[in-house]
């Protein structure tokens, strides 16, 4: 019996671009990513850290940290899935409902959470 897995093509040594220069380009894109998402984390981090809760910068903060998020939850889908080497059609396709759906579940998060801080104060004695 005959195996039909072997690869028989010549050309396919040529075209699999295993080579040290394509091995350097993709280490650089792997410390890329790390560098970015690492300043991102140590940002939202030192936010955290040195702007206290109940200052008037505190909303902003807030909100920044939804927004960085956003930023790192979509890069990381755009590198690790694969989704950056899509058409930039097929990318905002499924990125943009995605964002749409994380700011309504914030929406609906802040919206509760006032309404049940209403009646939490108004029973309180």
């Amino acid at each position: 019996m005959e195996r039909d897995d072997l690869i028989v093509n010549d050309s396919y040594s040529v075209d699999a671009r295993h080579d040290e220069a394509h091995g350097k380009q993709i280490r650089k894109k792997i410390y890329f990513v790390t560098i970015l998402l690492s300043v991102i984390t140590t940002v939202e981090v030192a936010l955290g850290i040195f702007i206290k809760q109940g200052t008037d910068f505190w909303p902003v903060v807030k909100w920044s940290f939804i927004v960085m998020t956003l930023v790192k939850a979509g890069y990381i889908v755009l590198v690790f899935m694969h989704l950056g080497d899509e058409r930039k059609s097929l990318r905002y396709v499924i990125l943009i409902p995605y964002a749409i759906f994380i700011l309504y579940l914030l929406f609906i998060g802040v919206t509760e959470s006032s309404h049940l801080n209403d009646v939490w104060l108004e029973f309180q004695p």
